[in-house]
């Protein structure tokens, strides 16, 4: 799942300081909707593909944050991830989706690594994949 070439452009506009800053070890917030309403906000590592206007969270599939996005709408469930250091933030809107194939996870694993460090193995790992739909914020 990509976001389309329109918010990949949108993304790549940002220009290379918001690129670094979705490089830079920050940890995020992902907030995502209970069934019932109310707001569910965790601290996550991410990593954003601004070529594809895609952003992933490595998780277990037993989390609370892959339940819901599992139990959302085939197109994906809708989500916030953000960003903060200092008065520099940034916030992707989404829809998120659960991906559980190992070149899926892999995938996300090898990329938070190059982020932050290598996680934990984790045989119930899945991926939360997020098609970027809008960007707010500072960079």
């Amino acid at each position: 799942m990509t976001a389309g070439p329109e918010m990949a452009r949108a993304l790549a506009d940002r220009g290379e300081s918001f690129a670094a800053f979705w490089r830079e070890r920050h940890l995020c917030s992902l907030t995502t909707v209970r069934p019932g309403g109310g707001v569910h906000v965790v601290a996550v590592g991410a990593t954003l593909d601004v070529a594809t206007g895609t952003a992933r969270v490595i998780t277990s599939g037993r989390s609370r944050k892959a339940r819901i996005v599992a139990g959302g709408p085939a197109a994906g469930t809708a989500v916030a991830l953000c960003q903060v250091d200092g008065g520099r933030w940034s916030t992707l809107e989404g829809l998120a989706v659960v991906r559980d194939d190992p070149g899926s996870v892999a995938d996300a694993v090898r990329r938070y690594a190059q982020r932050y460090r290598e996680p934990r193995v984790n045989p119930l790992r899945v991926v939360l994949e997020i098609r970027v739909t809008r960007i707010l914020g500072s960079v």
